[in-house]
């Protein structure tokens, strides 16, 4: 089954007008409950204007670590929220991995192996929310959000020629966290850890 998230078009957007009028989604799939059962709650809303795709994720769950302080490090290993996107017949996707302290990586290639990090999305990618970092909490219930505006020239679309649809997948997850997680929105089939599986993506429709 194709996961499928419609991604509204707002004339104007700030963080209440993304809570209100924003397409909500969880991220709640456990891929790997066997040997990684644990799941903090994870759920958005995400939005779009004519030339920015906004995202925002809820996070509520025992702990929280950020030890990443600046962008283009191992983000993946705090607590982690993220989301891939692939335009249609491009062999490439961009992978967006924000901390909750609101750092940042963005690679973009073919796959887990042929990533190429670029700093100039970095640096127009616009966060907001996030905690004061560094943290590192191992038990104590936690609520957090982070939120973040894409530019699309940002990742290599042009404003004035969307395509009708992005493939892609929104993620939670924190490999050397106290209780290291790997959520998805989409389900993943494979029999260890690994989000760079393009090939498990759902579709968001741009309206």
């Amino acid at each position: 089954m194709n996961h499928t998230l419609s991604i509204p078009l707002l004339d104007s957007c700030d963080a209440s007008a993304l809570e209100l009028n924003g397409a909500p989604f969880q991220v709640d799939k456990v891929n790997w409950p066997a040997e990684f059962p644990h799941a903090p709650f994870c759920a958005g809303k995400i939005a779009r204007t004519a030339d920015a795709l906004w995202i925002v994720w809820h996070v509520s769950g025992p702990g929280i670590t950020v030890k990443n302080l600046k962008d283009g490090g191992t983000i993946w290993e705090d607590s982690c929220c993220e989301i891939f996107l692939q335009a249609p017949g491009s062999p490439d996707y961009y992978n967006i991995e924000v901390n909750a302290a609101g750092h940042l990586l963005v690679g973009k290639g073919p796959g887990r192996a042929d990533r190429k990090l670029i700093p100039e999305s970095m640096n127009r990618i616009i966060r907001f929310g996030g905690v004061a970092a560094p943290v590192d909490i191992a038990d104590e219930p936690l609520d957090w959000c982070i939120g973040i505006i894409v530019p699309f020239e940002a990742i290599g679309l042009d404003p004035e020629n969307l395509p009708d649809r992005l493939n892609g997948n929104i993620y939670k997850c924190g490999d050397k966290t106290a209780h290291p997680h790997f959520l998805s929105w989409a389900p993943v089939e494979t029999p260890q850890p690994d989000f760079h599986r393009p090939e498990f993506f759902g579709t968001f429709l741009l309206k």
